[in-house]
């Protein structure tokens, strides 16, 4: 068999130049030409006879429409205003309604909803595939929003103005073409907002660099509303993105921030004076994060240790940082002697012990309070922070569930109400209800069991990795079994980008994985945000090997506790997990009889190329710079694939609309595995966008293929 130069050079065992070495299959990357898409038809048409053939599909598939579809779920709300809202898909509305009700009539077992939008039918009126992607509501008033529509379930979205009185979009309103873009209210006339204005405008990443602001009066001119933008604030080209962020407290003062996200981690902060004039930089940390605004101050939590004016704070603690007075002093220059005699511009209200962390994407800021979802070894809680009278910050414990993975749902326009879901791996999900005054939380709807519990046990373990840290990681697996190695084991991990793998209730995997006596783990492995920003920044780049290596780790603690072995043993992961698949493909093949890798990063050498990828420079490195290419090429898997090695039977799966993670990595890397003559299993959504299931239907033919491939693999 001829090989391909790139895949010749890996044989022979040197280093493949990469850079100047042309990647196979490279055509693949062509997301919608004739050729690729021939390539995908054919593959899919291997693939859907195997598994949707397969005798066990069809229940498997309508057990999970059924939970997909339910009515008796719990509608997830928002705030506008005084009213609660919530976008619903069931069998009868594919695509969606958004719909509305009053806090007491949720309270109620049977609430009255009032649809307010339908996207099945503008979908079929305009003839278009729109996906709901959400709305952002006029502050103050709330009787118009930004109703983003994505076609097909891309990134890139639509926007238009809707009015909520008469629920029909605005004549003549905001009305801001397919882009990928961020937009905010600044006023009741007024956005702020990027995207792609034109040549020059974008970032390496394809996000928008260039802010502007947009006005009611500009969209009655002449010509292209667009055109009559303000720029307010521009950043660089190697930048991932320069993205507004307006907040506003319970006074009504305003705060207008513009955030250049230097890479995925590192943001320069500038302050946008109200009345105009030039950004000010406020010299945070370039890793932190902003959250809210609170009695003038912004709340913002740290992801790196910082030093100001002689006050230290530890990465992972959370802030109340006073602007103007930060904004005075951070450019005085004056001497340490004299600098310890200014306050500190910044309270602290949480200051992270060992293996305890706020979860940074779960921060709120209410009228009064500011809100977080706490982990203790992975176990979750929720905390209010409060500050009466000018005294210190008082936080207020809730406790929750045990083994609970905690989530902030929605917060209230004024007050300090606050919607929170608490749930584990075997406990439905409660959303629960903390009231204006804080008093006691109140349990408002519970989902209903969704799989038979009663047959499976959870415990928190710990493996040993490659260096001796330990990595923690839970255990769902049929009470009283043999610990003879045959549990129907699925591993499932991220590894990557601070984002924590918690211990939540997955209807589709209890009915269609526990309850048919299936093994299910979740392992805590270092990439992650689990412990805070240090259990992230312990994988980043040089060191990414040591996710694999922790992951692999929890593998061999299972085989050697005999409670599965390689013949029952699945390795299941997406997007960034997706590329924890192919490493454990390619580097342990010995260890799994079934791997999914789905919607993943593939060929490391490429992927900063590919839309979005050059966003997560930050995270992997640069592939351009010879010192970080030799490291990326050792783990990518793409690039690792070699001739004669026994490849476990993969299920590859991607999306042709996904926009995020280009499907070029899992189209190249099934063309591979074929010019290897090693067996995999290939199949491309060709709708869904990275999310990989647009609507009920598709997701539950998505979860009916995934596991009627394990049942086959890890069950017959």
């Amino acid at each position: 068999m001829k090989l391909p130069a790139l895949a010749a050079l890996l044989l022979l065992g040197a280093a493949p130049a990469i850079a100047s070495v042309e990647s196979p299959f490279e055509w693949l990357e062509q997301v919608s030409s004739e050729r690729s898409m021939a390539w995908v038809e054919a593959e899919n048409a291997k693939v859907l006879p195997a598994l949707t053939g397969d005798a066990r599909f069809a229940p498997l598939q309508a057990d999970a429409l059924a939970i997909l579809s339910a009515r008796d779920r719990i509608p997830t709300p928002s705030f506008v205003g005084e009213m609660v809202f919530n976008f619903w898909q069931d069998a009868e509305h594919v695509r969606g309604i958004w719909r509305r009700t009053t806090l007491e009539s949720f309270h109620s077992d049977n609430p009255q909803w009032e649809t307010v939008l339908d996207l099945d039918a503008l979908a079929t009126a305009e003839k278009a595939n729109w996906i709901w992607k959400g709305a952002d509501c006029r502050p103050t008033t709330h009787d118009r929003c930004l109703v983003r529509l994505s076609n097909g379930g891309k990134d890139a979205i639509e926007i238009r103005e809707f009015d909520l009185k008469t629920k029909t979009f605005v004549e003549g309103g905001f009305r801001l073409p397919e882009g990928k873009q961020t937009v905010a209210w600044l006023d009741a006339d007024t956005l702020v907002l990027t995207r792609d204005w034109g040549s020059g405008t974008l970032t390496d990443s394809g996000y928008g660099r260039v802010v502007k602001t947009l006005s009611r009066s500009d969209l009655r001119k002449a010509g292209a509303a667009l055109s009559y933008a303000r720029e307010v604030f521009s950043g660089e080209v190697k930048d991932v993105a320069a993205q507004p962020v307006v907040y506003r407290d319970g006074t009504g003062k305003r705060i207008v921030l513009v955030n250049r996200a230097l890479d995925f981690f590192n943001s320069a902060w500038f302050v946008l004076p109200d009345g105009g004039g030039k950004p000010v930089r406020l010299k945070l940390p370039t890793r932190s994060q902003t959250h809210g605004y609170l009695h003038g101050r912004l709340i913002v939590s740290l992801q790196e240790d910082w030093t100001f004016r002689d006050t230290a704070y530890a990465s992972g603690s959370l802030l109340a940082v006073d602007v103007p007075a930060m904004l005075a002093v951070q450019d005085l220059g004056l001497p340490a002697s004299t600098s310890a005699a200014i306050r500190p511009v910044a309270d602290v209200l949480f200051k992270p012990q060992d293996r305890e962390a706020l979860d940074p994407e779960q921060i709120r800021v209410t009228e009064n309070r500011v809100v977080a979802v706490r982990y203790n070894n992975v176990r979750g809680s929720l905390v209010s922070f409060r500050r009466e009278d000018g005294a210190d910050w008082q936080p207020d414990y809730y406790t929750a569930l045990p083994n609970a993975a905690v989530s902030l749902v929605a917060t209230a326009d004024s007050g300090d109400a606050v919607f929170y879901t608490e749930e584990n791996f075997l406990t439905p999900t409660r959303l629960m209800l903390a009231p204006a005054r804080w008093g006691k939380s109140m349990a408002i709807k519970t989902l209903p069991a969704r799989f038979d519990a009663s047959t499976h046990v959870v415990e928190q373990k710990e493996a040993t990795s490659k260096d001796g840290t330990k990595i923690p990681y839970f255990i769902v697996h049929p009470k009283g079994h043999k610990h003879d190695g045959q549990d129907p084991t699925l591993l499932h991990a991220y590894g990557g980008f601070q984002i924590s793998k918690l211990p939540v209730y997955d209807p589709v995997l209890g009915k269609l994985w526990l309850e048919r006596g299936g093994t299910y783990v979740v392992a805590n492995i270092r990439g992650g945000g689990e412990f805070g920003p240090a259990w992230h920044e312990a994988a980043l780049k040089a060191n990414r090997q040591k996710a694999y290596d922790d992951y692999f780790a929890v593998a061999e603690d299972l085989i050697r506790r005999k409670i599965t072995s390689p013949r029952r043993l699945g390795a299941y992961g997406r997007s960034n997990g997706g590329l924890l698949m192919g490493v454990a493909m390619t580097q342990r093949p010995d260890l799994w009889n079934a791997v999914i890798i789905e919607s993943p990063l593939l060929d490391m050498m490429r992927y900063h190329l590919l839309p979005a990828g050059a966003s997560w420079i930050g995270e992997y490195g640069d592939p351009t710079v010879p010192a970080e290419a030799a490291w990326i090429a050792r783990y990518s898997p793409f690039q690792n694939l070699k001739v004669g090695v026994t490849y476990p039977l993969a299920y590859i799966t991607t999306s042709t609309k996904d926009d995020r993670v280009h499907p070029g990595h899992a189209r190249k890397f099934a063309a591979m595995l074929a010019q290897l003559g090693a067996p995999y299993l290939y199949y491309e959504n060709t709708d869904g966008g990275h999310a990989n299931g647009a609507d009920p239907t598709a997701n539950a033919k998505r979860w009916g293929m995934h596991y009627t491939y394990l049942t086959r693999q890890l069950m017959d």
